[in-house]
């Protein structure tokens, strides 16, 4: 029977895509009308009624919208098909039968490292630690992607390393599942007109450019001559109609470039559809903690990016400050794993601590193992939603976690035990839990959330 609904759901958001496609701005509200005519009393009422409001506005949002339709067809089509429809729609049912089943979490998406090789060697970077031996065969990315299909994920995020060290692997894959969306974030600096016809071949890539700020505080991280090299593959991508987006970590010394209007604009115009914020983790043992902001400056990023998803035509995602919108802490297969570039199954691309590697496990297997269930049977972690994280804001609750499940380091450059990470984040903690009680408390009623004010 769910499959017959799943079939009519497909269908029946096909047809509108199908609709949309031949003239956007008139037909955006036509549908729209369509949509609440036929809808019953209640059915996302309040959503519905945020997209009715970006198109009688024809604000930011809808400008957003609009911004898609400058994508090649053929790419745009798959998007929609692979990310609304598989991902969204067809894989969260599955998800959500396989949850209830096996009584643990299941992803929406499965990060993984291709390569712990890099081009580059960016400071504070943790990925740079991991060294470039370490190498998942195509065999194993092939079987990853299929186990992940058979639980309903078809969101699929590499990481590294510098993923496209592996260009050819990597669109080797796309080939084998047209329909699973695959996004990589990358550096950039390896992107060439060769590959921007590889990804208009397949259609289901997009990169995530990292982008430290402008050419100033991008250099003095990355090195130099990064920021033109990647404003050049923003302008390869531009011009062939590929969706792209931004990765930026901010830190105490570039919090207030990368969230200037003038970032924003700039990013924006040359093409970026989203763009993802990441606060800087102090992970590893040679992690640079002076990077790591404070009460003040993360508040700026707060507020800052908060005030620009009102304005700015650009998907933004504030991942330390917006857990509300998900509930929390999405690791530990909540809403997503990390698989390493050796096998290990991590449950957060940022805490190194593992009990399986996916050469001796299923897919299935690592997310029933200890520290898995450790996540599973503890998150939230915090029900103030702006202390989400079990390594940075609650780190009482990592130390437990690994300590009682026996997960072991996956760092194999240079073992990290966990009491050396959760000391250097003890005091960040402790230091930032006042201003996010304070914000928190001060957070107005939203659907988002459900949280009562």
């Amino acid at each position: 029977m769910s499959s017959i609904k799943d079939g009519i759901q497909n269908f029946a958001l096909n047809q509108a895509l199908n609709y949309i496609e031949g003239n956007p701005q008139e037909n955006i509200p036509k549908l729209m009308a369509l949509v609440d005519r036929l809808s019953p009393d209640g059915w996302y009422e309040s959503q519905r009624g945020a997209v009715r409001r970006a198109i009688e506005e024809k604000n930011n949002w809808y400008q957003l919208i609009l911004r898609l339709y400058q994508l090649d067809p053929g790419v745009r089509k798959a998007f929609f098909q692979n990310f609304l429809i598989n991902a969204s729609l067809k894989g969260s049912a599955t998800q959500d039968a396989t949850q209830a089943r096996e009584g643990c979490n299941v992803p929406w998406a499965i990060l993984l490292d291709p390569t712990s090789a890099c081009n580059m060697h960016c400071t504070g970077c943790w990925a740079a630690e991991y060294g470039n031996q370490l190498n998942l065969s195509l065999e194993t990315i092939d079987s990853i992607v299929r186990q992940g299909k058979e639980l309903g994920t078809y969101m699929y995020i590499y990481t590294g390393g510098e993923p496209l060290v592996r260009k050819a692997d990597l669109i080797r894959i796309c080939e084998m599942h047209p329909d699973c969306e695959f996004l990589a974030f990358t550096n950039g600096t390896l992107i060439d007109e060769t590959f921007c016809q590889d990804m208009l071949r397949v259609k289901n890539f997009v990169p995530a450019l990292s982008l430290e700020g402008f050419e100033e505080a991008n250099d003095s991280r990355r090195g130099q001559g990064v920021y033109q090299k990647v404003k050049h593959a923003m302008d390869l991508l531009k011009s062939h109609g590929l969706p792209f987006g931004i990765s930026t970590c901010y830190t105490s010394r570039n919090y207030a470039d990368i969230t200037s209007e003038a970032f924003f604009d700039y990013i924006i115009d040359s093409g970026a559809l989203f763009v993802w914020f990441f606060h800087y983790m102090p992970v590893g043992n040679a992690a640079a903690t002076e990077l790591l902001p404070t009460p003040q400056q993360r508040e700026a990023v707060y507020h800052r990016i908060r005030e620009f998803r009102k304005t700015k035509a650009i998907f933004s995602m504030d991942f330390q400050n917006d857990a509300e919108y998900v509930g929390g802490c999405i690791a530990g297969g909540r809403r997503y794993l990390h698989i390493n570039a050796k096998g290990d199954v991590e449950p957060c691309v940022f805490i190194h601590y593992s009990n399986c590697n996916i050469h001796d496990t299923t897919l299935l297997g690592a997310l029933k193992s200890p520290i898995f269930m450790a996540y599973h049977n503890n998150q939230p972690f915090n029900n103030n939603m702006l202390r989400p994280c079990p390594m940075l804001e609650n780190p009482e609750a990592l130390r437990d976690m690994v300590k009682e499940t026996g997960a072991v380091s996956t760092d194999y450059q240079s073992p990290e035990s966990v009491d050396h990470l959760c000391d250097k984040t003890t005091p960040y903690a402790e230091n930032w839990k006042p201003t996010a009680d304070s914000l928190w408390t001060g957070c107005s009623n939203c659907s988002a959330c459900g949280k009562e004010a």
